[in-house]
């Protein structure tokens, strides 16, 4: 039985370093698409923990498979070999994006996107790396140099390990002026998350993808956020068209469990060898279980179409209350609201509905589990219209 009047805030404050915004609420368990807090009361989930429980909470297919991989073999390291990760990166490599045959396990975004950086220099030989202007990509020393406003706010290094030039988003000139014969990669996301949901113009993307191949540097494409099927395709470059040299992801990929992932193409993993890359953690037998799971899961449940359908009925009818316009694509959308996405965060919230906020103060962010119905964005909508 829950303790409710243990507070776990407090609880926190005697030892963890206090870093983090919170939220008022303390999560005891959850199911689906909800929450239930210590209090008692639930909570539609509509932002999935930064777009991390792509099949909600509990799903069944997932306690199945952690619950017989970690009775089998709980770790095993990069040391041996293991059938586990084998059939994950099958899996995987067939999802993708036609070319990026080649996988890369480790544990997190920032460390997908720090890894991704080393292998475009190793390939290049070349010094500087093109990021955008609004850009996140990670809090480690290489996907903090490349994430804008970073060296303002919290980068603390004294140096970035390489030179970084940002571009401003959907500039043509200004992007292709700067990809270089010095340019060793360009990195960004198609849907920027963080930025308040913001999707690049399809012919920004497409310059920086002629001007990559001009000039021979490689394109990142950060789909940490976007990919395994957030964006209604099993990646945003696939909604894009446009082809990665290499690809990161993390986020959804264990819908909560920490994995993540570099992918990339043939010719790019030519310059990798052994020793040239590494990871403890990364492609651990538990993880892999997971990533083949959440695969399976969204190709058998038709998942890439439920965020289609549910992506247009949102963009549909949620233009109602204080919302005054719907940016992004599938299931990682913007709502721009009248007077500030604080208080519409804040009137949410109070009637059951978590959403995010961005670093736009007048965009929320949804970024719910693919599992959504359409009974959840009928409460929405509802919710939104009496606000």
């Amino acid at each position: 039985m829950t303790d409710s009047t243990y507070n776990a805030r407090a609880a926190e404050q005697q030892h963890l370093l206090q870093v983090y915004a919170q939220f008022d609420f303390e999560p005891v368990a959850a199911s689906g698409v909800h929450i239930t807090c210590r209090d008692g009361s639930k909570l539609l989930d509509l932002y999935g923990g930064h777009a991390v429980a792509s099949l909600g909470y509990s799903h069944p297919d997932i306690v199945a498979a952690i619950t017989r991989q970690a009775s089998q073999l709980f770790f095993q390291s990069n040391a041996v070999a293991l059938e586990v990760r084998a059939q994950a990166a099958d899996k995987l490599a067939a999802f993708a994006p036609a070319g990026l045959n080649r996988v890369f396990f480790v544990n997190s975004g920032a460390e997908a996107n720090e890894n991704a950086l080393r292998a475009a220099f190793k390939k290049t030989g070349r010094k500087k790396i093109i990021a955008l202007e609004q850009g996140f990509h990670g809090r480690t020393a290489a996907a903090g140099a490349v994430t804008w406003g970073a060296a303002d706010k919290w980068y603390g290094f004294p140096y970035t390990p390489f030179d970084v030039e940002f571009v401003p988003r959907d500039d043509i000139a200004a992007a292709t002026a700067a990809i270089d014969n010095d340019t060793a990669a360009v990195i960004l996301e198609l849907v920027q998350g963080i930025a308040g949901a913001y999707d690049l113009d399809p012919d920004f993307v497409a310059a920086i993808r002629k001007a990559c191949d001009r000039s021979g540097a490689l394109l990142i494409i950060d789909e940490v956020q976007t990919g395994i099927g957030r964006c209604g395709d099993a990646f945003a470059t696939d909604v894009y068209a446009v082809k990665a040299d290499i690809l990161t992801t993390a986020k959804a990929l264990g819908t909560g469990f920490p994995c993540g992932t570099v992918l990339m193409t043939d010719d790019v993993a030519g310059c990798l060898g052994v020793g040239d890359l590494g990871t403890t953690f990364g492609g651990g037998p538990l993880a892999c279980a997971l990533i083949a799971t959440v695969i399976d899961v969204i190709e058998r449940d038709g998942l890439l179409a439920n965020v289609r359908k549910l992506s247009e009925r949102i963009k549909a009818e949620c233009i109602t209350g204080p919302v005054t316009e719907i940016s992004g694509k599938g299931f990682l959308l913007g709502l721009r609201c009248a007077g500030g996405a604080k208080p519409v965060r804040d009137g949410l919230l109070a009637k059951g509905i978590l959403t995010g906020s961005s670093n736009d103060p007048d965009v929320l962010r949804l970024l719910p589990p693919l599992v959504l119905t359409d009974e959840h964005v009928d409460e929405l909508a509802m919710v939104l219209g009496s606000l």
